[in-house]
C-alpha cells in the first residue's frame, strides 16, 4: 500500500507539472483532473479555437494493481523514463497505450 501512495504523489505531481502549460492558440482551459478514489489522472484540454472545439486528453494515467498504467501521453515527455528516474521499477510501468501484444518488446511491464 506504501508503494501506491508513493505513486499516487508522483502521478499527481507530473500531471501538475504538465498542467501548467497553456494551449497555444484561442480560449483553451488546462484542466488537471485527479479521481483519488478510482485511480484516474488526466490532464485535458477544453475550449474554443477561434470556430473550433478542442476537448482533448493530453495525459492519461491509472494505477492498477499496484502499477502506473500510461494510457495515453500526447506530450512530448518520456514520462515512463521520468518515472523510472524517480525511483519506480520498470515492472511497475505499463505502456497500456501499446497492444498487449506489444508490451512484451518494451522495457516495461505487460500488464
Amino acid at each position: 500500500m506504501e508503494k501506491v501512495v508513493k505513486y499516487r504523489q508522483l502521478v499527481q505531481q507530473t500531471l501538475l507539472e504538465h498542467g501548467k502549460y497553456k494551449y497555444a492558440y484561442g480560449d483553451v482551459e488546462v484542466q488537471t483532473i485527479f479521481d483519488t478514489e478510482r485511480d484516474h489522472y488526466q490532464v485535458v484540454y477544453v475550449g474554443w479555437d477561434e470556430e473550433n472545439w478542442i476537448h482533448s486528453c493530453i495525459l492519461h494515467i491509472d494505477i492498477k494493481d499496484g502499477k502506473i498504467w500510461l494510457q495515453c501521453n500526447g506530450t512530448e515527455d518520456d514520462i515512463a523514463a521520468d518515472f523510472v528516474e524517480q525511483g519506480v521499477s520498470r515492472e511497475d510501468i505499463v505502456l497500456a497505450f501499446h497492444p498487449p501484444y506489444m508490451r512484451k518488446f518494451t522495457k516495461y511491464a505487460v500488464g
